[in-house]
């Protein structure tokens, strides 16, 4: 992918990252999604489909969104816009100089 343009990256994505903190009442510590940056991307859809498990319809999105490599952003990690919730299955550094932005390759809707 050549370098990406700043026009095209018009979409204001969340990042968050999975973090523990302490429940006040219990002391346990709990999973929670915090947020790890706020950034423009680019957003392209590569595939959806639908199918049955476990007897319940369900559906996946595929896509991949691109952002600026300026934050250290790993695969486990989520992205949200527009209240969706992303899954970051993989992170891909451009093929020129591996500096410039990042593929992100997401799925929505059925956890990976």
């Amino acid at each position: 992918m050549a370098s990406v343009r700043a026009g095209e990256l018009r979409h204001r994505v969340t990042i968050e990252r999975n973090a523990y903190a302490q429940d006040a009442i219990t002391g346990e510590m709990v999973a929670a999604w915090q947020t790890f940056a706020v950034v423009w991307a680019q957003i392209i859809p590569l595939s959806g489909r639908d199918f049955v498990a476990s007897a319940a319809e369900q559906s996946e999105v595929r896509a991949r969104i691109v952002i600026r490599a300026t934050v250290n952003v790993k695969a486990g990690m989520r992205i949200v816009y527009r209240g969706l919730h992303y899954a970051i299955l993989a992170v891909l550094p451009d093929m020129d100089s591996g500096k410039e932005h990042l593929s992100l390759m997401v799925s929505e809707g059925v956890s990976p």
